[in-house]
């Protein structure tokens, strides 16, 4: 019996994907359930498993087209797995001398396309790291390693100009001035999209102010053993830096709603967003009535995101909604920047540097662990008093927590 592979539903938000790696090829017997093709959106990448036992008879869309929602992907017939593992048997064993060219990769997962680049310049696949789900090569690892220092061409090949065109990426090389042009990723372009439009269709406005981390850093270092020992998890500062936001939240709505047409959209409810670095860019995943949460539960839910962000495994759900977003870049040695709005919110928290810094203390001048903080906001329909009472709010909450605790 034929069965069709199709893309499967896409979430309101998503228009389409692009198809990027296939796990099988035309003739492979599959498993149900087993991988068979990975299609990336403009969020992340989705798996899309075997309906069930078979073999693969036809791939439709080939890696690098773009596909929506219940389109053909491929053709297979099912119940054939046996059969065709023994039709296929001859075609293994002729095989084997190409396998032996393979680099020893039978424990890293690899896209076909990149195996393909990885045989024809004889690298090893040890040395690439993949941005894949669970760690997986693609097409884009490898090209990316060709072009870095790690990746030595043959005497050959540096000899002669190189001209590269593939899957609509190119690579000049004319004599010791490198070019190379590579098309964005559906989640950086999608980047790009939402910071234009949150720059063209709001009134965005940054308030600073700085915060002194000895209060935190004392409470931290006074409980650390403790607090892990009770939940398993370190107590770090996002968690701390959620909750005040909360707090701040609370006393000013304005920055907790949105614009909606003519219309400003009051939440009562706290989904705080908290940016995360992944290989395929910065994402922000939603921790959803973080008011509800404690300090531990908050800590949890980072650290599995961050886990997942790097395993690239964040999923559509854990992205979409969240009424306010923190971002921090002082884990990167920002010292000050001015973020930028995540639409349709209304504010952004930016995070910085913690520096020593000379600070008036009863008149003294004393060396402290200052942070900026960096609020962004839609002035349309956030007054500047509110944003920098706001700012203060979660800066009084900071140098003294027990405010939080008292919900002072």
């Amino acid at each position: 019996m034929t069965i069709e592979v199709k893309v499967p539903t896409l979430p309101e938000s998503v228009a389409d994907a692009v198809v990027v790696g296939w796990h099988k090829k035309a003739g492979d017997s599959i498993r149900r359930d087993e991988p068979l093709v990975d299609i990336e959106t403009d969020k992340v990448v989705l798996e899309v498993p075997a309906p069930a036992d078979g073999v693969l008879d036809e791939i439709i869309e080939q890696e690098g087209e773009t596909v929506v929602a219940d389109q053909l992907l491929a053709k297979m017939t099912a119940g054939a797995v046996a059969d065709a593992a023994e039709n296929k048997q001859t075609e293994k064993e002729s095989d084997k001398n190409i396998e032996a060219e393979q680099p020893p990769s039978e424990n890293i997962a690899i896209a076909p396309a990149a195996k393909k680049l990885i045989m024809e310049n004889k690298l090893s696949a040890e040395k690439i790291k993949g941005s894949g789900r669970d760690g997986r090569i693609l097409k884009e690892d490898v090209k990316n390693f060709l072009s870095s220092a790690g990746a030595k061409k043959p005497e050959a090949e540096k000899q002669q100009p190189v001209s590269l065109v593939e899957n609509k990426s190119v690579a000049t090389d004319s004599g010791e001035r490198i070019e190379k042009r590579v098309p964005m990723t559906r989640l950086r372009a999608r980047i790009a999209e939402r910071l234009l439009d949150a720059q063209q269709n709001a009134a965005i406005l940054t308030t600073f102010n700085e915060v002194n981390m000895q209060p935190v850093m004392d409470l931290r270092k006074k409980y650390q053993d403790k607090f892990e020992k009770e939940y398993g998890v370190k107590l770090g500062f996002m968690s701390l830096f959620v909750k005040a936001s909360i707090e701040a939240l609370k006393k000013f709505p304005a920055v907790n709603a949105s614009i909606d047409g003519n219309d400003i959209v009051y939440h009562g409810y706290f989904d705080v967003g908290v940016a995360v670095s992944s290989p395929r860019g910065l994402v922000v995943p939603v921790i959803r009535n973080a008011d509800q949460m404690s300090l531990a539960e908050i800590e949890k839910n980072i650290l599995a995101y961050v886990e997942k962000a790097q395993n690239n495994n964040i999923a559509l759900e854990d992205m979409l909604g969240g009424t306010f977003t923190l971002s921090n870049g002082g884990v990167f040695g920002s010292l000050l920047s001015t973020p930028i709005l995540n639409p349709p919110q209304s504010g952004i928290l930016g995070m910085h540097k913690i520096q020593p810094r000379a600070v008036v203390e009863n008149g003294d001048i004393v060396a402290r662990p200052m942070m900026y903080l960096a609020l962004s906001y839609d002035h349309r329909i956030i007054d500047g008093k509110e944003a920098v009472q706001f700012l203060v709010t979660i800066k009084d909450c900071l140098e003294d927590p027990a405010r939080m605790i008292l919900g002072i």
